[in-house]
C-alpha cells in the first residue's frame, strides 16, 4: 500500500500553491548579487515606518505568547471600518481566513463556485476538505472585460450543492474589477443556502468610481464575508496578518475553527499601527498609480497586450509560452510571476516596483527577446 493512497481524496489530487520565486534561491541558483524581485505583489516602498518602530518596541516580548484574541487589532479595525469586534476574525494572513471559510463551510458532496483565472487559494482550500471546486468560464471580452470575473456565468453554476461562492475583487492575476451593480446584484440573486466571500486582498488599490465597498453590504447580506490584508499596500506580507469581516455570528463561527495564537505578536502590533497610518498609505497608492502607468506605457510601447489592472500588478500577453521568458529573465536577475497555473500560459504577471525597479525589468525583458 503506497503511502499516498492513505492521505484523504481532496489531497492526493491537489497541486500545491506556487509562490513566487525568493530573491536567496536565486542568489544561490546563479550568484547573482543584484536582483529585482517584481513576482509576490509587495510594497516597494516596504512598511509603514509605524509599523516597524512597533516591532522594535516589542521586540523584548516575543517569550510571550500574543493575545489570542487580537483585541487591540480588532478595535483598530471596528473603529476604522465602522464594525463590531465581534464581526472581525483574524488571520494568518487573508489566506487562513479563505481557508477557514473552507473548513467551516464545505465537506465532501458540497462544492464552490468561483472564476476561471481567479486566485488560486479558491480551489486549494476547496479540495483540502474534500469539496468539489467548480470554475466559471471568465469573460471573453464580447460582453465583459476579458479575463474578467463572469458573474452570469457563475450563478449558472450554482446548485443544490453550492455552500461557498468565491469572489475575487480587485482580482489576481488578472486586476479585473467588478463594479457596484453588477457585484450587488449578484450577491442578491444568490440562493440563501450559499455563503459569499467577496475578497478585497488589494482593496486599497482599487478607487475607480464604481468601485464597491462590500462592507457597505453586510447589513443587507447576512452570509456575506468580506476578506482583506495587511500583506499588499501596508507592506507587511512578511508578517502575515489579515482579516474578514461577516455578520456576528459567521464570525463566531470561524472563530471557533481558527488556530490558537495564529497571528503572532508582532504582525498584530505592526498591523494596528499601520492601520493609522495614513501617510504611508497614500504614498503607497500614489507610487502604485505611476507604477501602473509606466508599466502600461512600456507594454503599449513593445506592442503586448496586457489586462487593465486595479491591483498592484499587470499582467502581459507575450503571445508565446511564458514560462522560456520567466526563466531567461531569472538568469537576468528579474523575478516575475508565470500565470500558466491560471490557464494564462502565454502570460506573465509583474508587480509594480520603483521607477528604478520597473526600467531594470523593461531593460532585461528586451533583452531576453532581443528587441
Amino acid at each position: 500500500m503506497s503511502i499516498s493512497s492513505l492521505a484523504v481524496p481532496g489531497i492526493r489530487g491537489l497541486t500545491p500553491y506556487q509562490p513566487g520565486k525568493p530573491i536567496g534561491e536565486l542568489e544561490r541558483e546563479f550568484g547573482l548579487e543584484r536582483i529585482v524581485k517584481l513576482a509576490s505583489n509587495e510594497n516597494p516602498l516596504g512598511a509603514s515606518p509605524k509599523a516597524l518602530e512597533m516591532v522594535r518596541q516589542i521586540l523584548g516580548g516575543t517569550h510571550l505568547y500574543p493575545d489570542g484574541s487580537g483585541f487591540e487589532l480588532k478595535a483598530a479595525l471596528a473603529e476604522k471600518l465602522a464594525v463590531e469586534p465581534a464581526q472581525i476574525v483574524l488571520g494568518n494572513g487573508s489566506n487562513d481566513v479563505l481557508d477557514l471559510v473552507a473548513r467551516v463551510f464545505l465537506a465532501p458532496g458540497l462544492n464552490a463556485v468561483y472564476s476561471e483565472h481567479a486566485f488560486a487559494v479558491y480551489p486549494i482550500a476547496t479540495q483540502t476538505v474534500g469539496a468539489a471546486g467548480k470554475a466559471a468560464p471568465a469573460h471573453d471580452g464580447s460582453r465583459g472585460p476579458r479575463f474578467g470575473h463572469d458573474l452570469e456565468a457563475m450563478l449558472e453554476r450554482v446548485d443544490a450543492h453550492t455552500r461557498v461562492v468565491f469572489v475575487a475583487n480587485p482580482n489576481n492575476p488578472t486586476g479585473t474589477l467588478l463594479g457596484r451593480s453588477e457585484l450587488h446584484a449578484f450577491l442578491a440573486a444568490l440562493p440563501e443556502r450559499v455563503i459569499a466571500v467577496v475578497d478585497e486582498a488589494y482593496f486599497e488599490y482599487a478607487h475607480a468610481p464604481d468601485h464597491p465597498n462590500a462592507l457597505e453590504w453586510l447589513g443587507e447580506f447576512p452570509k456575506l464575508i468580506v476578506t482583506r490584508t495587511f500583506s499588499k499596500a501596508y507592506g507587511l506580507a512578511g508578517l502575515r496578518v489579515g482579516y474578514a469581516v461577516s455578520g456576528a455570528e459567521i464570525a463566531d463561527l470561524l472563530n471557533r475553527a481558527r488556530q490558537p495564537f495564529n497571528v503572532n505578536a508582532l504582525a498584530l502590533a505592526a498591523a494596528a499601527a499601520a492601520l493609522g497610518d495614513v501617510e504611508f498609505l497614500e504614498a503607497t497608492v500614489r507610487v502604485n498609480d505611476a507604477g501602473l502607468a509606466r508599466l502600461e506605457a512600456g507594454f503599449r510601447t513593445r506592442n503586448f497586450d496586457y489586462i487593465p489592472s486595479a491591483g498592484n500588478f499587470v499582467s502581459f500577453d507575450l503571445a508565446r509560452p511564458g514560462a522560456p521568458v520567466y526563466e531567461a529573465l531569472l538568469r537576468e536577475g528579474v523575478i516575475v510571476r508565470p500565470v500558466g497555473n491560471y490557464g494564462l500560459p502565454n502570460h506573465l504577471r509583474v508587480s509594480v516596483g520603483t521607477a528604478e525597479e520597473i526600467d531594470v525589468f523593461f531593460a532585461a525583458l528586451d533583452r531576453v527577446l532581443g528587441r
